[in-house]
Order: structure tokens, then C-alpha cells, then sequence
């Protein structure tokens, strides 16, 4: 019989990440697959943000593997001095997975269709009316198509962060990454951003997502994973992982989030 599931799109495999002598991560095996809204919960410290930048090599794990698409990120060295062995394979393939940072990472000398446009025109190399056409498009998703023009200074935080990710998008992505993406922002922004990742993970987007809203999760997830102290102490569906906890630290954990 023929597998059905679809296709693993990120895979990650006994991943270990220490800084000095603080293990960080600590054997973590995670798949993500075509479609799958992947929703990292946990408390501070327990490495959510970098289990994700582990998946792009902002950070480099000390042993274990990360694969995009089917393959993987190859690495040498020991640690503490792991690193990429092909600088060209890393850009490849950081050019399929789009990221949006807590912080909004916008070019400030730019105006926001400019920022859109940089990394399909820069990375990518591709035609440059078809590109300024796409994040126009982007913009329009993402409900500030009227900002084009406008500089990052100019706009509200959640405009800003809507604006990073139509950046995300404008490059096609494989899967989209993002760190705590509304935690920089005031609870009526915050509703603007989440609506428009509500409508990419809708769309079917592939997304792996840190977050600290647990009605979120609820709302957008496949799949959630509760890491605690650098492991996977529990991952299911929304329905197992909220509506049939199995682990203390996790109930602990909810009743703090106000979700016991």
C-alpha cells in the first residue's frame, strides 16, 4: 500500500544545540509535513526560537540533522566550530523557507514594496516586473497594498510586521518560520497579524510557528509540540495536546496560559 501522507517538508532529527555549557536543545525529532501548521509552545527558555533557527542555520546544532524538502543541510566540524560545509546549498536553501522575527527586520532606508522586492530580485534573480507585480499582490494579502510607497517609519507596528511577512511570501517559500511574530505588538495590532497568518495556514501554507497565544494554536495549528527544557514533552493535534493533556508539565503549563 502506497504511503498518503504528504510529503515531509522540514525534517529534524535528534538535534542537539548548546551555548557554553547550557544544552539548549536536547535531542529533538521533529517532522513537518506539506500543509502542516506546526504550533512550538513552552516556556521561556525552553527552545522554541532556537529549535527554528536551527532550521534555517541562523543557528548550528552540534549533532543531529536538518533536511528542507528532502534534503539535508549538510554539516562539518566539531563542536563548538560546526558549520555549513556549502554556503551555497545554506543560500538555496534559506531561499525556501520565508522567516518573520519578533522584530520586524525591515530595511529602513527603503520604502516597503522596495523590502518586498529585495530578496526575489537580490537572491533570486528574477525579472523585476514580474517581481514588483507578486509583492504588489503580497501587499494586497496582507491588507497594506496602500503602503507600497511608504517608509517602515511610517507605519504601525502591525503594518510592519505585515509588511515583513509579504517580504516572507514574496519568495515563494517552501514552509514559512515564525519566532513569536506578535510579541512585539500592542493586543490591537496584535489581531492584525494573526488574521493574516489564520489566512495563509486557511490557504494550506506549510508554517512552523512559535507562539505564547495558546487560542492561536488552538485556531491555526495541525499540529502542536510543548517543548520543556530542550525536549519534546508532549506534541499531538490541538484536540490531544489541549482537550486530552497527558503530561503534568503541560497541564502546569496551561493553567498558567489560562488554558488549564
Amino acid at each position: 500500500m502506497l504511503n498518503s501522507l504528504p510529503q515531509p517538508v522540514v525534517e529534524l532529527a535528534d538535534l542537539h544545540k548548546s551555548y557554553g555549557p547550557v544544552e539548549v536543545l536536547k535531542g529533538i525529532t521533529l517532522t513537518a509535513r506539506q500543509g502542516d501548521v506546526v504550533a512550538l509552545i513552552g516556556s521561556s527558555g525552553s527552545g522554541k526560537s532556537t529549535l527554528l533557527r536551527c532550521i534555517n542555520m541562523l543557528e548550528v546544532p552540534e549533532s543531529g540533522t536538518v533536511s528542507v524538502a528532502g534534503e539535508e543541510i549538510a554539516l562539518v566540524g566539531s563542536p563548538p566550530h560546526r558549520r555549513p560545509a556549502d554556503e551555497r546549498q545554506i543560500r538555496r536553501i534559506r531561499s525556501e523557507l520565508g522567516m518573520v522575527f519578533q522584530s520586524f527586520n525591515l530595511w529602513s532606508h527603503m520604502t516597503i514594496i522596495e523590502n518586498v522586492m529585495e530578496a526575489p530580485l537580490r537572491v533570486q534573480k528574477r525579472d523585476k516586473a514580474e517581481v514588483r507585480e507578486e509583492a504588489l499582490a503580497m501587499l494586497a494579502k496582507v491588507g497594506i497594498r496602500d503602503k507600497a510607497d511608504s517608509y517602515p517609519a511610517q507605519l504601525s507596528g502591525g503594518q510592519q510586521q505585515r509588511a515583513a511577512i509579504a517580504r516572507a511570501l514574496c519568495i515563494n517559500p517552501k514552509v514559512m518560520l515564525f519566532d513569536e511574530p506578535t510579541s512585539a505588538l500592542d493586543p490591537e495590532l496584535e489581531v492584525e497579524v494573526l488574521r493574516v497568518i489564520k489566512l495563509l495556514a486557511d490557504e494550506g501554507r506549510t508554517m512552523i510557528l512559535v507562539t505564547h497565544d495558546m487560542q492561536f494554536a488552538k485556531t491555526v495549528a495541525s499540529k502542536v509540540v510543548f517543548l520543556h527544557q530542550g525536549k519534546i514533552e508532549e506534541e499531538g493535534t490541538v484536540a490531544e495536546v489541549f482537550g486530552n493533556t497527558k503530561s503534568l508539565r503541560l497541564k502546569q503549563f496551561l493553567i498558567a496560559a489560562g488554558h488549564g
